[in-house]
């Protein structure tokens, strides 16, 4: 039974080794959803999306992702706060600093470009009010809570018990670029893109001790991109965007139809941000950086 529990001579669903808990997790949090898919009518075309059937759906996969992770802390006897969104600092200086750090990046991406001279702006779209402009951050923000509590919520958590965090972080990385390769438009380099930029919220977990940085700077990094900037968002082009560039040039400067993201300038950006990081946020003179590990030292592996 070793392969399957801990040493320490119980068998109740705590002393599971972490691999076979997040197995659990994982099937889940991806297999049930992926069945109702199968069984549900396809949904809307892209082009026909709106803010509020994107955050319909987002808040929908939330909610689901919501009740599998508290259903393992029951299972466990483990606290909300160990799984990266602490209520105590919910919105807090961490978020705003998350959605900075998003916004920035996302406007020196596209300024690269510009500066290169492959993209090209028009006017302002005269219809795009103040109304849009929310119902798209707050989509996007639905979206940030969704794909960060997915994957670097209970997954990057307990999978850093059994296999340290730098492992765990590389594996769960590697499945957050597996299932954007499925939108319209992707490239390999987008894929390979996108798991790095993943890669980057798992550092920012393990520096700052919770999500709420990440929640922050993916929603703001998304809104910028596909709101804002009106540029192809890892294979999709978003109705209502404010801006409608036109991309021209080199594939590899723009990132073809995946958008900025597949550049190369981006792989520069999130290279850098691994180092301003670094700076911002240094390590810790303890043991372990995040307060998730920390917590879960005590925990059976």
């Amino acid at each position: 039974m070793g392969i399957f529990f801990t040493p320490s001579g119980e068998r109740g669903f705590r002393d599971l080794r972490a691999g076979w808990r997040v197995g659990i997790y994982a099937a889940l949090a991806a297999g049930v959803p992926e069945l109702a898919g199968r069984l549900l009518p396809a949904g809307p075309a892209p082009e026909t999306l709106t803010a509020g059937l994107v955050a319909g759906g987002e808040l929908i996969g939330l909610f689901w992702i919501v009740l599998v992770t508290w259903l393992m802390a029951r299972f466990e006897d483990r606290g909300w706060g160990e799984f990266g969104l602490p209520g105590r600092s919910a919105f807090g200086a961490r978020f705003w600093e998350g959605a900075g750090w998003g916004a920035a990046a996302m406007t020196v991406l596209v300024l690269l470009i510009f500066a290169s001279g492959d993209i090209t702006y028009g006017h302002l779209a005269p219809d795009r009010g103040l109304g849009v402009a929310l119902g798209w951050g707050l989509a996007f923000l639905a979206v940030g809570f969704l794909e960060e509590f997915s994957f670097r919520g209970y997954a990057l958590t307990t999978l850093t018990q059994a296999a340290g965090f730098w492992l765990a972080a590389i594996l769960l990385s590697i499945a957050f670029g597996a299932v954007h390769a499925s939108n319209p438009g992707e490239t390999p380099l987008g894929l390979f893109a996108v798991g790095l930029v993943g890669l980057f919220f798992c550092f920012t977990w393990r520096r700052t001790g919770s999500l709420w940085f990440a929640v922050g700077m993916h929603a703001a990094w998304d809104f910028c991109e596909s709101f804002v900037y009106g540029v192809p968002d890892s294979g999709l082009v978003t109705p209502g965007r404010l801006l409608a560039p036109r991309l021209h040039g080199s594939r590899w400067i723009t990132g073809g139809t995946a958008g900025p993201e597949a550049s190369v300038w981006a792989l520069a950006v999130v290279a850098a941000l691994f180092a301003i990081l670094a700076v911002r946020f240094p390590v810790k003179p303890t043991a372990e950086t995040s307060p998730s590990e920390r917590s879960s030292a005590s925990s059976p592996a």
